[in-house]
């Protein structure tokens, strides 16, 4: 009777408009095995439905550790004095790119800390070459930025931005974030979806003060939001930060989440994170894709600065080459009897664009 139940809520949750809060609390609270499993299998369906058996590959150039910011789950934080700053020239930035190229992504993120010294000018001519010299799409995710900056890099070719909103939860935000501000998140998500972005968000699952009803909140979010990609990440504790000492986020409820967002998004790229990997002890990403992600994560940062762009401890895949991380990942996504795809892996939304009054209405 039970499992009947949960396939019933299941159902209802998948084809609401907007999922019943008690529905999706209902989802979130289940504790019995066999009971996940019919969340999990349904995810997976959808996933399968919606966006197929390929895992899509996107490559990581972690080009800057420059951060202005001090939020307080994040080692990258401003006030983190331990930490060696470094950043990437557009030389080397591009040579990275070439050799994700090689290595058959066609995807390649630009990621940095949110620095107040980033040269906007300079990031543009960097995507304009990338884009000009490699058939590639190009990911940014650079924080809050001015809507100019958008529309400069939109220009000069960027594809998509991912800027995560981390709790849609604003008092949570606003504890978490000194300094920053919800309703500027909110108001980045939407003018990166009316300059034509493919845009992404996202949460961290364990930040202590969250509970269920901002789980709740986050689901809600995502389904309004209709983002064309969506992170769900564990909090992963930093000795360098205000919560060193508190307890790291559930593998558990972050399945769950990367579940429920599949089947409240339906084709949003989901990726399994190196997050869920550092969080298991193992490499628990598998474990995500069979429960409805889609995409993962290559890290091709140089080996010298991997270890600096420390935003979570113990960051799985940091001592591999990319070779080495690639030969790991097909092993992993074969062993599911899925595929790689290496397609550039464009949003499967029906429109090119998300409707940014829903972003903003949040």
């Amino acid at each position: 009777m039970a499992f009947s139940r949960t396939q019933t809520v299941l159902e209802r949750v998948f084809a609401a408009d907007v999922p019943d809060r008690a529905d999706i609390e209902y989802v979130l609270r289940l504790e019995d095995d066999r009971q996940v499993q019919v969340l999990f299998e349904f995810a997976d369906r959808v996933r399968r439905e919606y966006v197929g058996d390929g895992v899509l590959l996107r490559g990581i150039i972690e080009f800057s550790n420059f951060c202005r910011n001090t939020c307080a789950y994040c080692g990258l934080r401003a006030a983190n004095h331990r930490l060696s700053r470094y950043r990437l020239t557009s030389e080397e930035i591009v040579a990275v790119a070439e050799n994700i190229r090689l290595a058959g992504v066609k995807t390649i993120v630009l990621q940095s800390g949110e620095e107040d010294n980033l040269d906007a000018d300079g990031l543009a001519r960097i995507i304009e070459e990338i884009k000009s010299q490699l058939d590639v799409a190009v990911t940014l995710s650079v924080g809050e930025r001015d809507r100019e900056e958008y529309a400069m890099w939109k220009e000069a070719g960027a594809d998509r931005y991912l800027l995560k909103i981390e709790t849609s939860d604003p008092a949570l935000y606003a504890e978490l974030h000194p300094g920053m501000s919800f309703t500027n998140r909110i108001r980045c998500l939407g003018d990166l979806a009316e300059l034509g972005y493919q845009t992404g968000s996202g949460n961290l699952i364990g930040l202590p003060g969250q509970s269920v009803e901002s789980l709740i909140d986050d689901i809600v979010f995502f389904k309004k939001g209709d983002f064309d990609m969506i992170s769900v990440s564990p909090f992963i504790p930093h000795a360098a930060t205000p919560l060193a000492g508190v307890r790291a986020g559930d593998l558990q409820t972050t399945l769950k989440m990367i579940a429920l967002t599949r089947i409240v998004s339906r084709n949003a790229h989901i990726p399994a994170s190196t997050a869920v990997g550092s969080l298991s002890g193992g490499d628990a990403r598998g474990r995500a894709l069979a429960v409805g992600a889609n995409v993962v994560m290559p890290n091709f940062t140089p080996m010298a600065f991997k270890p600096l762009y420390e935003i979570y401890p113990g960051k799985a895949g940091n001592d591999k080459m990319p070779d080495e991380s690639m030969v790991h990942i097909e092993r992993m996504v074969a062993a599911l009897g899925r595929r790689i795809d290496l397609d550039k892996g464009h949003s499967l939304k029906s429109r090119s664009v998300l409707a940014p009054t829903m972003i903003r209405s949040q």
